[in-house]
C-alpha cells in the first residue's frame, strides 16, 4: 500500500456479523462468515416514524468492462439512490462496481465495499482513492479476510459475492457478460430471496448478454431509479401517486375540473359529461378540445373520452 494512505488504513476494525444491526442480514445466508473486517464505519438504523430501522441497501454490480451506456445507467442509479438516503453496496472493482459507488458518493450517500482479499490489500490498487474517499463520506471497507490471511484468488471474489447480495434489499445487474461474476451475485440473491433487477442491452454485444438472460429466466427489467426506488419505498410512491393522480384532475379553469373529474368518475360520452357538468354545447367543445392540445384527455372516437 502506498505511503500516502498508510496512515489512513491502519486501524482495521472487526467483530461477528451478529453484532452489528447492518450486517446481522447475513445470518440467513448460506455460509454466514464468522468474522468481518472493516476500515470505517458501519451503517447506522435511522429513525422513522418514531421506529429505528436498518437503511435500505442496494447491490450493483456488472462488468468490469462496461460499455458508455452502462457508465451512464450505474452511475445514476448510483447517484439517485445516495440522493434517497439509501446505502450502495458493491466490490471496488473496476467498471460497474466502481462506478456505482462514484454515484452515490456523489448523490451524498455512504456506500460499502466488500473485498474478495484480506482487509489489508485494498484491492484494486487503482482504486486506494476512491476506498478513501468512501471511508471519509461514513462509509465502510469490509473483508472476511483477516490480514496477510489469503493471497488474490477468484474463488475469493466468488465468495465475496454471498455478502454483497446478503446485505442488501436488492441488486441491479448492470451490463454483464454471459460468464460474468456478477450472475454468481444474481444467484446468491435469489437463493436469499432477493429482488434481482436486470438492465436490458443491445442483443448484438456481449456486455449485455447477461442481463438479458436473466430476464429471460425471470428477473426484473431495470429502466429508472425509480424501479427501484418504488420497491424501497412503496408507501412514500403510493403517496406521490395518489398526488399526481389528483393534480391530474385540475385543470386550468373550473369548466376543465368539472371535465376531468367528470371523466375520471367514469363518464365517457360528452352528452354525460355536459349533463352532470351542465355544460352548455359550446363551452363543453371549446374546452375539450384545449384539454385535448394540452394532452389531458384523448378522444375514444364518437364522442367519447378518456383521461
Amino acid at each position: 500500500m502506498s505511503t500516502l494512505f498508510t496512515h489512513f488504513f491502519t486501524k482495521i476494525n472487526h467483530f461477528s456479523p451478529l453484532e452489528h444491526d447492518f450486517t446481522e442480514k447475513l445470518s440467513s445466508i448460506a455460509v454466514m462468515p464468522k468474522m468481518l473486517y472493516f476500515y470505517g464505519k458501519m451503517p447506522e438504523n435511522v429513525a422513522k416514524n418514531g421506529v429505528m430501522e436498518r437503511p435500505k441497501v442496494v447491490a450493483i454490480v456488472g462488468s468490469r468492462h462496461n460499455t458508455r451506456y452502462g457508465e451512464e445507467v450505474a452511475y445514476r442509479l448510483g447517484y439517485e439512490l445516495g440522493k434517497h438516503g439509501v446505502i450502495v453496496v458493491s466490490g471496488l472493482a473496476f467498471g460497474i462496481d466502481s462506478i456505482g459507488h462514484r454515484g452515490c458518493l456523489d448523490g451524498g450517500g455512504v456506500t460499502v465495499a466488500v473485498l474478495g482479499t484480506a482487509i489489508d490489500k485494498i484491492y484494486p490498487r487503482a482504486h486506494l482513492s476512491l476506498a478513501k474517499e468512501i471511508i471519509e463520506k461514513g462509509g465502510a471497507i469490509i473483508s472476511e479476510y483477516a490480514p496477510n490471511e489469503n493471497p488474490i484468488m477468484r474463488c475469493s471474489f466468488l465468495e465475496r459475492n454471498r455478502i454483497i447480495s446478503g446485505l442488501s434489499d436488492a441488486v441491479v445487474v448492470v451490463e454483464a457478460a454471459e460468464k460474468s461474476g456478477s450472475l454468481n451475485t444474481a444467484t446468491h440473491a435469489l437463493e436469499q430471496g432477493k429482488e434481482v433487477f436486470a438492465v436490458p442491452g443491445n442483443i448484438t454485444s456481449p456486455y449485455s448478454q447477461g442481463c438479458n438472460k436473466l430476464i429471460r429466466q425471470g428477473a426484473t427489467p431495470y429502466t429508472e431509479p425509480d424501479d427501484v426506488l418504488r420497491l424501497l419505498f412503496p408507501e412514500e410512491y403510493i403517496k406521490k401517486s395518489r398526488a399526481a393522480r389528483k393534480r391530474g384532475l385540475i385543470g386550468s379553469n373550473d369548466v376543465e375540473t368539472a371535465i376531468l373529474t367528470c371523466i375520471s368518475h367514469g363518464l365517457r360520452s360528452g352528452e354525460e359529461i355536459m349533463q352532470a357538468a351542465k355544460l352548455p354545447v359550446e363551452v363543453f367543445n371549446q374546452s375539450i378540445t384545449m384539454l385535448e392540445i394540452s394532452g389531458r384527455v384523448h378522444s375514444l372516437g364518437m364522442n367519447n373520452w378518456g383521461l
